[in-house]
Parts: C-alpha cells; sequence; structure tokens
C-alpha cells in the first residue's frame, strides 16, 4: 500500500509508480518533458545517420567512386582529386558523429556548428540545383535545428573553449604546411620538377584537404606529401571538433564552507550510509539541496559528473540534491552517473530516468556477534597466532590520540607503502592518512620490535561504526596474515571504542564469482567467473572477495547508476580514472590541457 506524507520540493513518495515520469527542471530552468527526449533522440539519430552515410560511402567501392564524381559536380575541385579526398569524408563522417554525440548531450556550441553546417549545404545544393533532394534534407534539418533551439542550451568548456579549438585547429594546419612546404623545397628539383616556390606552397596547402596541387612530384613524393598533408589536416578537424564540444571539466576542490556542511549533515545522519564520510575527499565537489537538508558529492572526469555512495542527509530532501545535480549536468552537457550508491540510493536515482547495474558487494561485520572460534575462522586464527609468536604488536587508536610527529611518519610509511605512482579509490577512500581534521578516524598499526610494517586508517560510520579507508603494509616483510592481524585485533577492540558495525574492503562482482563457482553453474555463469578471475591478475577482484569472506561478513550490495547502456563506457572511463586504475594516460591529459 502507498503512503503518502505532506509533499515538498524536498520530498520522497515511496512507492509512487509514476515518479520517474515527473517533468524535471531543465538547466535553462524550463520544464522538462517527455517530448524534449523525443525531439534529441530524433535530431540525434538523423546527425549520425548523415555520419554514417558518410562513412558508408568511403568503405564501399561503389561509394567511392560516386564520391570522386560527385566532389567534382559539387565543388569543382580538379580531377585528381583521388581517395585522399576520401579519407577527409571519412573524418568528416566521423567529425557528424561526435556532433551527434554533442547534440544528444544538449550543447550549445554542438547546435551552432550544426545548424551552420546544414545551412551551407542546403545553400549549395539548392542555389546550383546540384542534388535536389540532398539540399531539401539538409534544408528540413537546418529548419528542425532552429525551431529546437530551446533544447540547447548546455554550456561549453569556458576554459579549452572555442578560442582553444582555434588556436589547435591553426598550429595543426601551419604544421601540416610547413612540413610539407619543407619536404617539396628540400627535395631535388628533379624530384618536383624544378617547381617555384608559389606552386609548392599551393601544393603544400591543398595537400591538407586531399586535394592534388600543380606539382607533379615523384610518386614516392607525391603519396609522402598527401599522407603528411591528410594526417595534420585530420587532426586538425578532430582536435579542434574536441575543444569545440567538449564538457567543462572544472577543477576538483571541496570549499571549506562545503566542508563544513558536509560535515553537519554526517553528524546529523551520517550513520545513513558506510560511504558517507568519504564525501570529505578534497578533490570532490558537491551541490546542496534548496533547502540545505541533503546534498551530492561528486566530481567531473571526462564528461562524466561522477557521484560516490547514496546522497546524503535527510532522505526526505534527497530529491531536491538529485534534481540540482541533474540540472546542473544538463546545463553542463555532462553524463551524470553514481557510483557504489546501496539499493535505497539505486531506488531513488531510477525514478529520475537513470538505470542501475549491481556492481559488487561491501562486506560489513557486525562486531558485536564476531569471534574467531570455529572452523570458519580457523584460517584466521591461525595466522593471528603465527604472527603474535613472530613478536607483532598491534595498536589500535582514534587519530587524535596521535602527536604531529607520529603523524608526519605514518603518513611517510603510508606513502612509501602505496606501489603505485596513482592514488586509488574515489567512492571508498577519504585520500589523506591521520589528518587533524578527522579526529574520529581509527589508526590500527602493527609493529615488531620498534618497526612499523603495516597501517589501516577506517573512518566513522556515524556514531558507532567505521568503514575501512587505507590498508598499507611493508611489502618487504614476508611474513603473511599481517592485514588479518590487524583487523582481528580492531574487531577485538571495537567494544571499548563504542563500535557495533565494520564496513570491510568492496568486492566487485561478488555475487558473479560466487555463482561462478557453484556446482551446476550454467556455461555464462562459469564464463565470467572466469575473466574476472583472468582480471584479478590486474585487479584484485577475486583476491579481496576471498580475504573479505574470511570474516564472514555480512554482503550488502552496490551499484553503479547510470543514463544508458551508451553511456556505459564514458562512464566506465571514468569511473576507472577516478578510482586510479587506467582512464586517460597522464601524458594525454597534460597534453590536452595545454
Amino acid at each position: 500500500m502507498n503512503r503518502r506524507g505532506p509533499v515538498g520540493e524536498d520530498t520522497v513518495l515511496v512507492g509512487v509508480e509514476d515518479e520517474g515520469r515527473q517533468p524535471r527542471p531543465s538547466g535553462d530552468g524550463r520544464r522538462w518533458r517527455p517530448s524534449d527526449e523525443l525531439t534529441l533522440r530524433l535530431l540525434t539519430w538523423a546527425a549520425r545517420v548523415v555520419g554514417l552515410l558518410a562513412v558508408v560511402s568511403v568503405v564501399l567501392p561503389v561509394g567511392r567512386r560516386r564520391l570522386r564524381d560527385t566532389i567534382g559536380g559539387w565543388l569543382d575541385l580538379p580531377t585528381e582529386a583521388t581517395v585522399a579526398a576520401g579519407v577527409v569524408a571519412l573524418a568528416s563522417g566521423v567529425m557528424l558523429l561526435m556532433l551527434a554525440t554533442a547534440l544528444r548531450r544538449r550543447k550549445r556550441r554542438a547546435w551552432q556548428v550544426a545548424v551552420g553546417v546544414t545551412g551551407l549545404i542546403a545553400l549549395a545544393h539548392l542555389g546550383w540545383r546540384h542534388g535536389i533532394g540532398s539540399g531539401v534534407t539538409a534544408l528540413v534539418l537546418c529548419v528542425a535545428l532552429i525551431a529546437t533551439r530551446g533544447h540547447f542550451t548546455a554550456k561549453a568548456d569556458p576554459v579549452h573553449g572555442k578560442w582553444r579549438a582555434v588556436r589547435v585547429t591553426v598550429q595543426l594546419l601551419l604544421a601540416g604546411f610547413l612540413a610539407n612546404l619543407v619536404l617539396l623545397s628540400s627535395t631535388p628539383a628533379r624530384f618536383t620538377g624544378g617547381a617555384p616556390l608559389g606552386d609548392r606552397a599551393l601544393h603544400a596547402l591543398l595537400a591538407l584537404i586531399g586535394v592534388s596541387g600543380p606539382v607533379d612530384p615523384v610518386p614516392w613524393l607525391d603519396d609522402l606529401t598527401a599522407a603528411v598533408g591528410l594526417s595534420f589536416g585530420i587532426g586538425a578537424l578532430l582536435l579542434g571538433g574536441y575543444f569545440l564540444l567538449r564538457s567543462a571539466e572544472p577543477k576538483p576542490g571541496l570549499a571549506p564552507d562545503a566542508e563544513w556542511r558536509l560535515r553537519e549533515l554526517l553528524s546529523a545522519r551520517g550513520a545513513e550510509d558506510s560511504l558517507g564520510y568519504f564525501a570529505l575527499r578534497r578533490d570532490k565537489s558537491v551541490v546542496f539541496s534548496p533547502s540545505g537538508k541533503a546534498a551530492v558529492p561528486f566530481r567531473v572526469l571526462a564528461g562524466v559528473a561522477l557521484a560516490s555512495g547514496d546522497p546524503l542527509g535527510d532522505i526526505e530532501a534527497w530529491p531536491g540534491a538529485i534534481e540540482v545535480f541533474l540540472a546542473g549536468c544538463r546545463e553542463n552537457g555532462w553524463v551524470p552517473a553514481v557510483i557504489g550508491c546501496s539499493e535505497r540510493g539505486a531506488t531513488v536515482w531510477v525514478r529520475y530516468g537513470l538505470d542501475a547495474i549491481e556492481l559488487g558487494d561491501e562486506a560489513i561485520v557486525d562486531t558485536t556477534t564476531f569471534t574467531l572460534d570455529g572452523r570458519s575462522m580457523r584460517g584466521v586464527r591461525q595466522a593471528v597466532a603465527k604472527l603474535r609468536r613472530a613478536g607483532y604488536g598491534v595498536q589500535v587508536r582514534r587519530s587524535a590520540d596521535l602527536d604531529e610527529t607520529e603523524r608526519a611518519e605514518l603518513s611517510t610509511l603510508a606513502e612509501r607503502w602505496r606501489g603505485t605512482e596513482t592514488e586509488r579509490g574515489f567512492s571508498m577512500a577519504l585520500s589523506r592518512l591521520a589528518g587533524p581534521d578527522d579526529p574520529d578516524c581509527v589508526l590500527v598499526t602493527a609493529a615488531r620490535e620498534g618497526e612499523v610494517a603495516g597501517v589501516l586508517q577506517f573512518v566513522p560510520w556515524g556514531r558507532d561504526g567505521l568503514s575501512l579507508d587505507l590498508m598499507r603494509r611493508d611489502r618487504a616483510v614476508g611474513d603473511n596474515g599481517l592485514n588479518e592481524l590487524m583487523i582481528a585485533d580492531l574487531l577485538a577492540a571495537c567494544p571499548d571504542l563504542g563500535v557495533t558495525r565494520v564496513s570491510l574492503n568492496f568486492a566487485v562482482f561478488r555475487a558473479a564469482l560466487e555463482r561462478g563457482g557453484r556446482i551446476g553453474a550454467g556455461p555464462v555463469a562459469r564464463l565470467w567467473a572466469k575473466a574476472l578471475r583472468v582480471g584479478s591478475r590486474w585487479w584484485q577482484i577475486e583476491t579481496l572477495y576471498r580475504f573479505n569472506a574470511k570474516f564472514a561478513p555480512t554482503w550488502n550490495p552496490r551499484f553503479l547508476v547510470f543514463p544508458a547502456v551508451r553511456d556505459l563506457p564514458r562512464v566506465a572511463i571514468a569511473a576507472i580514472e577516478a578510482e586510479g586504475f587506467g582512464g586517460r594516460p597522464p601524458a594525454l591529459l597534460r597534453a590536452l590541457r595545454r
């Protein structure tokens, strides 16, 4: 039976079936209707069809012959323009596909470019009475774009915007022109027919668009200049289009005022989600509901606004924060996504037109019933006993009990033991150790003869819970079971800390691994589990699952929320990059920012 209370702007209607179909605010203040979504899809597919036809016209032999004839008729180019012109058409098709994606994300600049291109095509075809059908089609698309201009309100990147696109395009075209000019001028005159400088310059310029110039060089030089020219020309087209259409990727940072407000929400409702404290990462941004009672922390990567965990604060205020977050995504052309939210959080997110898939399970140990006794705990019990006999001792303390010297020493050790150049973790990592602003964090250290060999950090989960943040150990120490020792001693110390529940590592695709290993599992389940085990060689998928299972936890599912299947590759890249497991190479990021 459905129950409703007083409905305000921040109220969750639990059990209302049509909640996800309610109009949502757009980035420009309009109400977002289902018909708007249909219009965007039609325009997007129209642009994709045109781009695909351009690609097909180059790939198919018949299309290439028709393309040469068409190019000569439309643009009055020299008949010597060969398959190189087809390569330009192929790049144009790819650009149209890129433009279609930008139109789907309601980018204003994409709309402006599309209107200009379709208008010029219509004018050229109808004005010169060449390809009347194509001209009419382009004109209809142009009119449709103008009629729906109110849908395209997403802002462009204010930092890497149109002037960056112009600069990159000009730089690449100039580099290609100079490279070909040097090639034609530095080769012996017999290879170029003794062409004057003006003809060589014109030949180098036309090579950028795949057109043969007035110079008649030997075949190998002709092919080389064509390849160099087309490479720079296509690169200028693609990179210029990328910078012109890319979404803003603001530098992440949590303002002090926003951090203070988040701490207030955590103080009031921090027990709701074990990942809540990780919202205090300094590389996250945050938006609040109009009432200020809820917040969505997120970070923008690769055009994806990636939130983590459930919204913070009062659950009745979640819709207000979610609507502000989604309106910001529409305004900036970002793809909204959430990594690591609970089943309750995913239920609320899907009411706003998003989809969800199970990403894995979080291991939660009930400290009031945990014991090392029993057959199931035999492996952990033996590892703990072995290390105690080896002389290891464990200390469990709140971060507030550490002095500054010890904080610095532990931070230095943790950094040295990290083992990778990139700090891993986004949804379940705080990215700092024993910070003075985190006095309620719990530090667990294992040492022998005064030398620290391992450290764990747990962040608060409300007043009676802890969530594992960091697990580091000295890899030079050959004694196995050090992490088991530290966790076992932490669980034993929980009554004195007032802790009744502890969240351990997140096990990605745990259910799939478990199903694939059961007797009678189907071929698909076994194949998927086998693929995950192969991936565990690099990402510790199965290792974390097996480690968590040693402590007989309760498994709570966590979900990935995304708009549509077509957005999953982009969302996956952003999530992998945020978690520190890959994504865009650092060299590429530096090049794109310059």
